[in-house]
């Protein structure tokens, strides 16, 4: 961590030159500048378009897709669904973002309130946050034991297999931004009266265990990432390089009528990774 982010005050309306001047680069980002914007809206426009064509085919064809959405808090994974969902219908694309358990979920089969919203025929389902939760924001916030988290990781490769053997196509994304990025965005949300609400305890006690949650994730990709269902580790210090990515990532994963691989365009593979590509160059994210 930076001797900025050390001295970091969230309440200071100023926030500091060196965390601005270092955010887009931080984490080993690749890209000096945000992409362009024009440039990002005619690429989002194709691939938008082929997702529409995607929701076409799987209202004749049936198909079921789960997408979950992963990552530090303020990834941009709310931002990332809006735009995949953004021109899609909503009685058939699902935004699944779960409270905390009551009680009696917390009594039963911990994946039940998750298989609840697993897709029918012709529908998506995209899981802003999951049940990688127990990965994560459970066992660093204390939230779950170790050994719930240590089950967690040995039985959901098993629980991913029966959802694909169901016929269900599941892909898992993890949007990895660098220390002094998620310091910025924390403090344009806790400045901005129009995003404040997304600021909670959680969030707040989340920079505090910057190091707790890099651990929690190196573990949870080295036991779930797996043939069957692969993780995709997505730079995300730039929001449009990264939406487009994503979208990419999917579209070029599945067959429908009228795919069109040039309109979709090519993953840029120095920002969406492999987690063995990510844990050889992004370790300490």
């Amino acid at each position: 961590m930076s001797d900025a982010a050390d001295a970091f005050n969230l309440d200071d309306p100023v926030l500091p030159r060196a965390i601005r001047k270092r955010a887009l680069g931080s984490g080993e980002f690749p890209y000096d500048e945000k992409m362009d914007r024009e440039a990002y809206e005619g690429e989002m426009l194709a691939v938008q378009r082929q997702l529409a064509l995607l929701q076409h085919d799987q209202a004749k064809t049936g198909k079921r897709i789960v997408i979950v959405f992963e990552g530090r808090d303020a990834a941009g994974k709310g931002g990332a669904i809006h735009s995949y969902l953004e021109h899609l219908n909503p009685r058939f694309n699902l935004w699944v973002a779960l409270t905390k358990p009551s009680d009696r979920e917390r009594s039963q089969w911990y994946f039940q309130r998750y298989v609840d919203w697993m897709p029918a025929a012709g529908e998506q389902a995209l899981f802003d946050r999951s049940w990688y939760n127990r990965a994560g924001v459970e066992p660093v916030m204390g939230f779950c034991t170790p050994e719930q988290s240590s089950h967690f990781l040995k039985v959901v490769p098993d629980f991913e297999r029966a959802l694909i053997d169901d016929g269900i196509h599941l892909f898992k994304f993890w949007l990895a931004i660098g220390r002094e990025m998620q310091l910025k965005r924390f403090h344009d949300r806790r400045h901005d009266p129009l995003k404040v609400w997304k600021l909670s305890p959680v969030d707040l006690e989340a920079l505090k265990r910057y190091e707790d949650y890099s651990k929690a994730r190196d573990r949870m990709l080295e036991a779930t990432h797996s043939a069957h269902a692969p993780w995709w580790v997505v730079l995300n210090n730039d929001k449009k390089r990264g939406k487009l990515g994503l979208i990419r990532t999917v579209l070029h994963g599945l067959d429908y009528k009228g795919k069109d691989t040039d309109a979709i365009g090519g993953i840029d593979r120095r920002i969406v990774l492999t987690p063995e590509q990510f844990a050889r160059a992004h370790r300490t994210l």
